[in-house]
């Protein structure tokens, strides 16, 4: 649905036209970040417009589980007409700019929308740059899957028509990215999918790192579940992708090239493209951020939450994308009233499921110090190593719980 030209017409009128008009907050991007700090910003009585050029959202956790066969595709999708009701401005279009001098944000019919404050949650961009050979044609071949949808389902049809003795290649990239225990949970569902569809498969995982998210509880699920199924080579071992060849189905590395009926390569990222238009992403491609406000340290008026913010210790997943969406909502609250902002304190949880019934989790709480988000000394912490099987399980049922829970808050 499209903002109407009344609507919009609305949004334009100078402030001294409004009576008793509030502050104008533009939120662009429409995830959890997104979402969920156009609600809570709602919720301090300030005008609100959240601009989003995609009908539905496609969730990317639990999106692993659909490539396994596990879920079904429809259980990732919402919508924003929770949003709507609450009384929260939904344009259905892309922000093509941002003049931060200005304080207006241009959309892609040349549409302007002034703000009092903006609020980046543009999530990640691939890198189709970062490895020689892959780019978005690439894609179509040796799906990344890293953004929910249509990849989603490429890399499910792939495993599907696989034939059984094929083998399956994935690459994973160096720090940071996008949910960093995500590809091992990856791995760990086309395991099973393998082990239960097409047992005498292979799946052979390159890594462009040693040390990961959640190690020893992958390995010592991997080494239960999968043994002589799931082969893991870190980059000490060979493991960093340095190319592509889209036409052999092939990745290449610095021990040799690795080929693959299904070929997933996860590409290196950068913070969502607006960012870097609006001036918010300094030369790593990332957003530096005041730890208390989100507000850019390059641009003023400008706060950057989610996958596209440098949060220190803090990292990039959906539940922290949601947590700093209430902080930076009451920041801003703060900030449009003269008021001091709090210093906060966050919470982060990352469920992964190995199998069916088997979730593992690492949480951590962070503050800020030195400039930065940091982890809060003796707090959080990783799923036991030696847990017995009704953890596990129990984890698993509290991953889908979460789910259910920050969807619901992020979309109603």
């Amino acid at each position: 649905m499209r903002f109407s030209r009344r609507s919009l017409a609305a949004l334009l009128l100078p402030a001294p036209a409004l009576a008793q008009a509030r502050p104008r907050v533009v939120v662009i991007g429409g995830g959890f970040g997104g979402a969920s700090c156009a609600r809570a910003l709602h919720g301090h009585a300030l005008d609100v417009t959240l601009v989003e050029p995609n009908a539905t959202y496609t969730a990317c956790p639990f999106s692993n589980a659909v490539i396994a066969g596990l879920r079904p595709m429809a259980a990732q999708r919402f919508g924003y007409g929770a949003l709507r009701a609450q009384g929260i401005a939904v344009v259905q279009q892309a922000a093509t700019g941002v003049d931060a001098t200005a304080r207006r944000v241009t959309l892609g019919d040349g549409t302007l929308l002034p703000y009092d404050r903006l609020v980046l949650s543009p999530g990640v961009s691939l890198r189709f740059d970062a490895l020689p050979g892959y780019d978005e044609a690439a894609a179509e071949v040796l799906p990344h899957a890293w953004n929910a949808g249509a990849q989603t389902e490429l890399l499910r049809r792939q495993l599907a028509a696989m034939p059984d003795g094929g083998t399956v290649v994935m690459a994973i990239p160096a720090n940071p990215y996008r949910c960093p225990p995500g590809p091992y949970e990856r791995a760990s569902l086309i395991a099973h999918y393998l082990k239960t569809q097409k047992p005498r498969s292979k799946l052979i995982v390159l890594d462009a790192k040693d040390v990961f998210s959640k190690q020893r509880l992958f390995e010592a699920a991997w080494a239960a579940l999968y043994p002589g199924l799931l082969e893991y080579v870190p980059l000490s071992m060979g493991g960093r992708v340095t190319g592509v060849k889209p036409e052999e189905r092939s990745v290449v590395t610095d021990f040799g090239d690795h080929a693959g009926d299904v070929v997933n390569v996860i590409p290196p990222q950068r913070a969502g493209a607006i960012a870097e238009q609006a001036g918010a992403a300094d030369r790593s491609g990332w957003c530096p951020i005041d730890p208390a406000s989100f507000e850019s340290r390059l641009v003023p008026g400008v706060h950057v939450i989610g996958d596209a913010a440098i949060a220190g210790a803090m990292p990039k997943s959906a539940f922290a994308a949601n947590a700093q969406a209430r902080v930076c909502a009451a920041a801003i609250a703060a900030l449009l009233r003269d008021q001091p902002v709090q210093p906060p304190k966050l919470v982060n949880t990352c469920y992964s499921l190995v199998a069916p019934g088997y979730g593992i989790s690492v949480a951590g709480v962070y503050q800020p110090a030195n400039g930065l988000l940091s982890d809060v000394p003796g707090a959080g912490g990783t799923s036991p190593l030696d847990a017995p099987a009704a953890v596990r399980e129990a984890e698993a049922l509290y991953a889908e719980d979460w789910f259910g829970t920050i969807t619901a808050d992020a979309f109603g």
